[in-house]
């Protein structure tokens, strides 16, 4: 959500961050808006503090005997009362639209984030990791999984497409996976453990910006929840509509969820294999912070990201999201795009948004710096750390023999209970 004291102060800075982002200026339409709820606003206070001073003055003319000027206050403070309740339902109309206008404008983007109108733009900011040489033609995981226990025609005959059955130690592996992302992101990043719920309630939904715009994009249940999309509506909205103390920022938390999403607005992409499913599992990151340490608590959530995919050994490149290819709430966003060898290409496999202050306004998330006496807005941040499918993916596809078969990165091996390499089945 944006300030709108910011757009009345500043429509031509406004109008030219949403053009870096390739849409059209709205600052016009929007100061008109608010001035028209304004007006609307004022006569309405104006006519409470009428009544108001009417029907004190009543009292004070009955005291002194004069009815006739009490009785004429009287029909004023009837006059007023009958015309406020229309005036009420304007200003409540009139406040809703700008809400709603203001809801669906995108987060704007810092100054640090490279103009561009689609992944084309987007900037390598690093590598990590040696690209392994195969002694053999490498396969795709869709092509290697079945044999190993990723079941895609069960998963499709219970659920339909993108659903996948995991078997044997093919679901251990990806079990030790979620379990040894959560243990780094605690033990060694500092992120407290959360299990929340995976149903909310559409505030939390619309405080982390995925409503209205993206509600195509997730399960709703008949009872008007939501299946979460990320545990990063779970995690961030625990301090929806709350003045946080400042001694406990920043606030760094991190859950192993099942997340659920349509995929609307990805028809045709990756429908082949594990790439993109309905229900998949993912270890998040959320940090609440003051304005001040939000940039360096992005540098520090994408270097926690970066950790999981170094302790795999998994090559992996880090991208600097240009303006035309961030999500609707983000103002800067490093993607983690892992090596697939099967595909002969990098693909996403974490994404670190800094959201600065846009979803604590959605929320009303405050807090009060010390020695100050008014609140303010904290940031927030999301990333993945990581997406527990696709890491499987790039395990499979980094790890894998000539035989059909994978061999378990060293790093799981507490977690695998002996089992160093997964055969394919007879």
């Amino acid at each position: 959500m944006h300030d709108i004291r910011m757009i009345r102060e500043n429509p031509e800075g406004f109008d030219k961050a949403l053009e870096r982002r390739g849409a059209e200026p709205l600052a016009h339409a929007i100061i008109a808006l608010d001035s028209r709820r304004r007006e609307v606003t004022t006569r309405l206070q104006e006519m409470q503090n009428r009544r108001n001073e009417a029907s004190k003055a009543i009292g004070q003319a009955m005291g002194k005997g004069d009815t006739e000027t009490a009785e004429a206050l009287k029909a004023e403070v009837a006059e007023i009362k009958q015309s406020m309740p229309d005036l009420e339902e304007q200003d409540r109309a009139l406040a809703k639209e700008l809400e709603d206008a203001l809801a669906v404008i995108p987060n704007l983007p810092a100054d640090n984030v490279p103009a561009g109108d689609d992944e084309e733009g987007n900037v390598e900011v690093s590598r990590w990791g040696e690209q392994r040489n195969f002694a053999f033609d490498p396969k795709e995981h869709a092509d290697l999984g079945p044999s190993l226990g990723m079941d895609f025609e069960t998963g499709a005959l219970i659920s339909g497409a993108r659903f996948t059955f995991l078997r044997g130690d093919m679901a251990r592996l990806h079990r030790a996976l979620g379990q040894f992302m959560l243990d780094q992101q605690t033990r060694e990043n500092g992120y407290t453990e959360c299990n929340p719920p995976v149903l909310v309630r559409d505030e939390a939904m619309y405080g982390t910006d995925k409503l209205p715009k993206f509600a195509d994009d997730s399960f709703r249940t008949t009872d008007d929840r939501w299946l979460i999309p990320t545990s990063e509506v779970s995690l961030t909205s625990s301090v929806m509509g709350q003045i946080v103390d400042d001694a406990a920022l920043p606030m760094r938390l991190t859950a192993l969820t099942l997340c659920f999403r349509s995929e609307a607005g990805a028809a045709g992409k990756d429908t082949r294999g594990f790439i993109r499913q309905h229900q998949f599992e993912k270890c998040e990151l959320v940090s609440i912070c003051r304005p001040e340490e939000s940039e360096a608590e992005h540098e520090r959530m994408t270097a926690a990201a970066e950790g999981i995919l170094q302790a795999l050994d998994l090559p992996y490149r880090k991208m600097l999201l240009c303006t035309g290819d961030m999500g609707f709430g983000a103002r800067k966003t490093y993607d983690l795009e892992v090596w697939l060898p099967g595909q002969g290409a990098y693909r996403e496999i974490s994404s670190c948004s800094n959201t600065g202050d846009f979803q604590a306004r959605r929320m009303n998330t405050r807090y009060k710096p010390e020695g100050s006496k008014k609140t303010e807005f904290v940031h927030t941040l999301n990333g993945s750390g990581l997406a527990v499918g696709r890491t499987l993916v790039a395990v499979i596809e980094n790890y894998q023999q000539e035989d059909g078969s994978i061999t378990v990165p060293e790093a799981l091996a507490p977690y695998m209970g002996g089992v160093a390499k997964i055969e394919p089945a007879a």
